[in-house]
């Protein structure tokens, strides 16, 4: 490991959109994004990093969508909850395939498939450098996976939530839309509540703030972004509280 390789952080949770996986299609997996994102993560693992990961589970089903369309709300969001199951499986099969052990850990147990959620056996995974990802959110309906890295990272123990998004951090407005939009390099957690950006959903931000958890906005579609931000490189925000 060379000197521009060090990091501070010793255990960092990644929380990720399902759209991230879907790459330029409109739905579902798109295998070689699912790759790009795997050797993203394999670069930090090398450098000795413990990672956590959620993903969220979009590309696939949506609770509130459901809900919208005259489904009941409760039984959606367990259909979003299994969708996000299915994207750790696709996410654990490219980093293994890449040589990186990983477990998928469900709040909801589904023995065949992956472990059930025990807090003690999750920390000794991430001791043992094996990556873990949290699938199927806090377990309970109207919670997002969002509320689910928020929790999983304070319980895990991590020393900052590393969200991966399509933009390099957080703007008072659409980037896509306004091209005057404004990037803020730090901003606390009561900001983004009061200036109501949507980072993460109130819940979420709330619990990060209660546990002065840091929040590092990134852009995923940048390569070697994950890794040259925990080098202290490239362009992010940070929420503090």
């Amino acid at each position: 490991m060379s000197d521009s390789d060090q990091t501070t952080f010793k255990r960092v949770m990644l929380k990720i959109s399902g759209e991230a996986l879907m790459g330029d299609q409109g739905y579902g997996l798109h295998p070689p994004t699912v790759e790009r994102i795997a050797q993203e993560v394999k670069s930090v693992h090398d450098m000795g990093v413990e990672i956590c990961m959620v993903i969220g589970g979009g590309n696939i089903f949506r609770g509130l969508q459901g809900s919208a369309q005259g489904m009941e709300r409760t039984t959606a969001d367990y259909m979003g909850m299994l969708a996000t199951v299915m994207n750790a499986l696709a996410m654990q099969s490219a980093l293994e395939a890449v040589g990186v052990f990983t477990r998928v850990i469900s709040a909801i147990p589904m023995d065949q498939v992956c472990e059930p959620y025990i807090r003690r056996r999750a920390v000794r995974h991430l001791e043992k450098k094996r990556v873990c990802i949290f699938a199927a959110g806090t377990g309970n309906p109207y919670f997002t996976t969002d509320t689910a890295a928020a929790l999983r990272a304070t319980e895990m123990s991590c020393e900052a939530i590393f969200m991966g998004k399509q933009v390099d951090g957080i703007y008072d407005s659409d980037p896509k839309k306004n091209p005057e939009a404004k990037r803020f390099d730090r901003i606390s957690y009561d900001e983004v509540l009061a200036k109501n950006l949507k980072v993460m959903d109130a819940s979420a931000i709330a619990l990060c703030r209660d546990n002065r958890m840091p929040l590092i906005v990134f852009s995923l579609d940048e390569p070697g972004g994950f890794k040259g931000i925990l080098a202290g490189q490239g362009t992010y925000t940070t929420v503090h509280s």
